[in-house]
């Protein structure tokens, strides 16, 4: 086994670092659209389904972005991959300032989701270069996901002072281009940890599409993607919904985003201890049960309930995300991460788009934003059914204790890209 230099080991920490907070970046914007929605609805005169444009045109071209561009973290290399996705969300980001029509608005949000789809494929792919194990792969993974958390309760927190302060929602945009080009400047100073490149054949477009094929992929694609609309639900929908609380409790509706977010946080911050101690199927298998609980609870308690479930649901979602993309990514060779990654990506973000666009095109035929969380309740009880399945299966270990070996070596010294 190789051993690692103090250099190479301080490089290693400082490309985790810099990883941790390129995801809570993005979740400052990403995160924080259930915030701006009521804004531009009252601003545009918006119906649900047309403001939805907010969340689903970026996701939309975060997918698209994943699957074309997912291959070049493999081609590239991961360094180059991540500037260069990071420059094009910052300029994206940075022209908020400038636009003030809702088209104009919509087409900077793709052009900054087709950013994120080319840096987050390369941070996604680097985890394993910094990892030894599979289980180490997943207890990064949910530690960049504890850094997201904190994005997200970041993100709505400042839009809410920009608010109360007489300025428009889309400073925030430009707050984290700013972010942005810091991170952009360390990213090439830093130095990343040299890569084996077992697999000879070029990456390609091609190829990712052609992981479909592998029974494992699709099936780690298709949970990401039931997982990420029952997540979107809350932070798309659920203010919009509360909206028409009338219960004992008015005055924690406004923070009730809020409290979804920090418990998520809360649960990806300490989601290496819960994994540590619970094997991860039945654990997901519980945790995905206890979500359908909540949403099944708040449509037959109303919204007098879903002030209080919907929120707490977070805390059950808190390692879902970060342990199906890890496990997914882990079950290939590294020398494939790239192109995996950009795959669960691209079901991460059309799950993004078309969850929340079904919600509100429900929702407006049927009057009530309550119809929408009937559709995202079907999301949740499907997803729970798969990870059940997954637990008494024991599909993916057989899978994951194939790559161990690999883990087995320590991440190679740091390299200049």
């Amino acid at each position: 086994m190789m051993e690692q230099t103090g250099s190479g080991a301080r490089n290693v920490a400082i490309v985790r670092a810099l990883t941790c907070l390129m995801f809570l970046m993005f979740a400052m914007t990403s995160d924080a659209v259930g915030s701006v929605i009521p804004k531009i609805i009252g601003e545009f005169q918006l119906s649900m389904k047309s403001a939805s444009a907010f969340q689903y045109a970026p996701m939309a071209a975060m997918a698209l972005g994943a699957l074309t561009l997912g291959f070049l973290a493999d081609r590239l290399g991961h360094k180059w991959t991540i500037v260069l996705g990071l420059a094009l969300y910052g300029t994206g980001s940075a022209l908020f300032a400038l636009a003030d029509r809702f088209g104009q608005f919509v087409t900077l949000l793709a052009i900054g989701g087709l950013g994120v789809s080319v840096f987050k494929t390369g941070a996604l792919a680097l985890v394993g270069d910094v990892s030894r194990s599979t289980t180490q792969h997943t207890s990064f993974m949910n530690l960049i996901e504890g850094f997201f958390g904190i994005g997200s309760i970041l993100g709505p927190a400042i839009v809410a002072v920009l608010l109360v302060h007489g300025l428009s929602w889309k400073w925030l945009y430009v707050i984290a281009s700013g972010i942005c080009a810091l991170l952009v400047a360390l990213a090439l100073a830093a130095r990343y940890p040299a890569r084996r490149i077992e697999s000879r054949a070029p990456a390609s477009l091609v190829r990712t599409l052609g992981l479909l094929r592998d029974p494992y992929a699709l099936t780690f694609s298709c949970l990401i993607s039931l997982y990420v609309a029952v997540e979107v639900a809350i932070y798309v929908w659920m203010p919009t919904y509360l909206r028409i609380y009338h219960g004992p409790l008015p005055g924690l509706v406004p923070y009730a985003l809020t409290v979804f977010f920090v418990l998520r946080a809360a649960g990806r911050m300490v989601g290496a201890w819960v994994l540590s101690r619970f094997s991860w199927p039945t654990a997901l298998a519980l945790l995905s049960l206890a979500i359908f609980g909540c949403f099944l609870g708040s449509l037959a308690g109303g919204s007098q309930a879903g002030l209080i479930l919907l929120p707490l649901s977070g805390l059950f979602m808190s390692v879902i995300y970060p342990t199906i993309n890890s496990k997914g990514i882990s079950g290939f060779p590294k020398a494939e991460h790239g192109r995996v990654a950009g795959l669960l990506l691209a079901f991460t973000a059309l799950a993004a788009a078309v969850g929340p666009f079904a919600m509100g095109a429900v929702s407006d035929a049927y009057r009530s934003p309550k119809y929408g969380f009937v559709l995202a309740a079907g999301f949740a009880l499907l997803l729970a059914v798969g990870l059940v399945l997954n637990a008494l299966t024991g599909f993916a270990q057989r899978r994951l204790r194939t790559q161990e070996q690999e883990y087995s070596a320590a991440p190679g010294a740091a390299a200049r890209a």
